[in-house]
């Protein structure tokens, strides 16, 4: 095969600059989208707590899937398994840009268009013992919501795109920003501090991370060609950012228990240095990656920057102490579920936020609730 001509000067720049710029957008709009709905009383999407036990345990986790991963694509056809992972996200992805769409789409609606209610109900048994699985309403603006995301869907599961699929993998980053939250600075220093050495040894202790990444047709990435220039939208020769990237350095870790302890104060200082905090990180990647031309584990120099940069402003405040000791989930989230639970699908999301609220506000009634565990 003939060798692939190098990146032009022009073109990396453009590939580095748009990876950074699509990077930045879920991460602000989905902090902010996460902290409204907070603060709403009749909040749709309630936020689930990732705990210091999750935090400590993600790592592992995510370690043990990468491997399964590699072993599956070293024993198995890379064919087979990339069909089955694309219907996979397929379905994911609509689902994800059609709820991350829906409020822009809701503007442009005309006050006379016909929104018509309907209902999607799954039951078990019958008689007295019939119980309600999913039981979910809807109307006709989700439906034109999810037509168009149904046509990026087919768009990528035919023609693999990069632009679909950086279309797929915004979603899921501002979708994961939006509806995670940790519930203070700790629980966001243990699971970065575990990821930080999980993304160091799986990138320069073995080729485990960059097979993987390479081998995995998957919007679990953004990319952008650095030869857009000369190829236009049919370039090939991809620059690329795992979502993980995106989506941990932020999780709020002290990004959204920052964004939170800012709030009780009425200023945004700890949001914004969060927010520059990645910009220099993810721009101090980009730079080694292009001086050694060896793939970078970003956080390697995410997690220095996203945890020392507020922690320098906490220190010259004087509110480290404070800082780490708050909580955020009490002050703003009181009533936010845990991760390691599967909440009961009942319902409309305005109905099945009125009652959770009802449910709560009883001390017996929640006394009596077992959720079950993953």
């Amino acid at each position: 095969a003939a060798a692939r001509p190098p990146a032009t000067p022009e073109g990396m720049a453009l590939a580095y600059g748009s990876l950074v710029l699509m990077a930045l957008l879920p991460i602000f709009f989905g902090a902010l989208r996460s902290v409204s709905c907070a603060k709403s009383k009749n909040s749709s999407e309630m936020p689930e707590t990732i705990t210091s036990r999750d935090a400590a345990r993600f790592p592992i986790v995510a370690s043990c899937t990468l491997l399964g991963l590699y072993l599956f694509f070293k024993i198995f056809s890379q064919e087979y398994i990339n069909l089955l992972l694309s219907m996979y996200f397929f379905v994911l992805g609509i689902l994800a840009l059609s709820h991350t769409i829906s409020p822009m789409m809701n503007r442009f609606f005309p006050a006379n268009f016909p929104n018509k209610q309907y209902q999607l109900l799954f039951t078990q048994g019958s008689g007295e013992s019939k119980e309600e699985i999913v039981n979910y309403e809807f109307d006709t603006k989700d439906l034109v919501c999810l037509a168009l995301s149904s046509v990026v869907g087919v768009w990528y599961l035919l023609r693999k795109h990069w632009i679909a699929n950086n279309l797929f993998g915004l979603a899921f980053s501002l979708n994961g920003v939006e509806l995670l939250h940790l519930n203070n600075v700790s629980t966001g220093c243990i699971l970065l501090g575990g990821l930080f050495i999980y993304d160091v040894f799986w990138v320069f202790g073995t080729n485990v991370m960059v097979t993987v990444a390479k081998s995995f047709e998957a919007p679990i990435k953004l990319v952008f060609p650095q030869d857009l220039l000369e190829k236009g939208l049919e370039a090939d020769n991809f620059a690329m950012l795992g979502l993980g990237d995106i989506v941990i350095p932020d999780l709020r870790s002290l990004g959204s228990a920052s964004f939170l302890y800012s709030l009780k104060k009425n200023t945004h200082t700890y949001f914004y240095t969060s927010f520059v905090a990645y910009i220099f990180g993810l721009g101090l990647t980009i730079f080694i990656m292009h001086i050694f031309k060896h793939a970078q584990p970003a956080l390697l120099y995410l997690v220095p920057a996203c945890i020392g940069f507020p922690l320098l402003v906490a220190l010259a405040k004087g509110e480290v102490t404070e800082m780490f000791s708050y909580e955020s989930s009490a002050e703003i989230l009181p009533h936010t579920p845990r991760l390691t639970h599967f909440p009961t699908v009942s319902g409309s999301p305005a109905s099945l936020a009125d009652s959770m609220q009802q449910k709560l506000s009883c001390p017996r009634r929640r006394r009596q609730q077992s959720p079950s565990a993953m």
